[in-house]
This record gives C-alpha cells, sequence and structure tokens, in this order.
C-alpha cells in the first residue's frame, strides 16, 4: 500500500495552481471540472508519477474551520522534502514568499515555514 493522493484545503483553486506551480515549482498533473470546483492536482517535476497533492476547495465549514485554526495557532498544513533548505528558502523568498519561520536546525534536520497564500503554513524540511 502506498500513499497516492493527498489533499490540502485552499481559499482559491486558481490561485492555488498559479503559487503551487510558478511560485514552488509543483507541475499541473489534473485539471477537471467537477461540479462548481475542479479536481486540480500537482506534482513534483522530480517524480511526475508520485503522489499527487490535490488543491481542494475549503468550502465546507469544517474544512474553513480546520484551515484557520491551523494558521492561527502556527501549524503547517503539510511538509514538502528539499534536498537544501537555505537554497530554498532563498529561492523562494526572492520571489516574494513570506516565511514564517526561517531556516532552523531542529536535531537532525533543518526546517522553514512559508504561507502558501492561500490559507496554509507550509513546512519544507531537509533531512
Amino acid at each position: 500500500m502506498k500513499i497516492i493522493v493527498t489533499s490540502l484545503f485552499v481559499q482559491d483553486q486558481d490561485k492555488a495552481l498559479k503559487f503551487y506551480t510558478e511560485t514552488l515549482g509543483f507541475v499541473k498533473k489534473h485539471d477537471i471540472p467537477s461540479g462548481k470546483y475542479r479536481w486540480i492536482t500537482v506534482v513534483s517535476p522530480e517524480d511526475e508519477d508520485g503522489t499527487e497533492l490535490v488543491l481542494e476547495p475549503n468550502e465546507h465549514p469544517a474544512a474553513k474551520e480546520y484551515q484557520k485554526k491551523l494558521m492561527a495557532d502556527g501549524i503547517p498544513a503539510t511538509m514538502f522534502g528539499v534536498a537544501n533548505v537555505h537554497d530554498e528558502y532563498k529561492r523562494l523568498s526572492e520571489k516574494g514568499v513570506k516565511f514564517t519561520m526561517e531556516p532552523t536546525q531542529m536535531g537532525d534536520v533543518t526546517i522553514a515555514v512559508f504561507d502558501d497564500t492561500c490559507g496554509n503554513l507550509i513546512q519544507i524540511i531537509q533531512r
């Protein structure tokens, strides 16, 4: 068994797709109309057949509340692995990404946290 899809609630699917592809560098895998919204997934350019991230509309009241509370408490909604946190921090900062935590050593890993502009904090980690 393996994880093939995981979801991230977003406030605006178009804005999220632009941020996750143009700013972060993910690749759009699916963009399929699904009623009022769309089934949008992105993948790592390093593994286009790997785990897909669904940019899920946060329209359900529970999703909005969950997202709001995580953000208010400074809790990242998910984590992405990177080869070098310091390099990614510099690259993303130069693109205007706002970090809530600069690269910080935590035991054997280095982490940083940024705002995805779509209602989430995202943690990046270098192992």
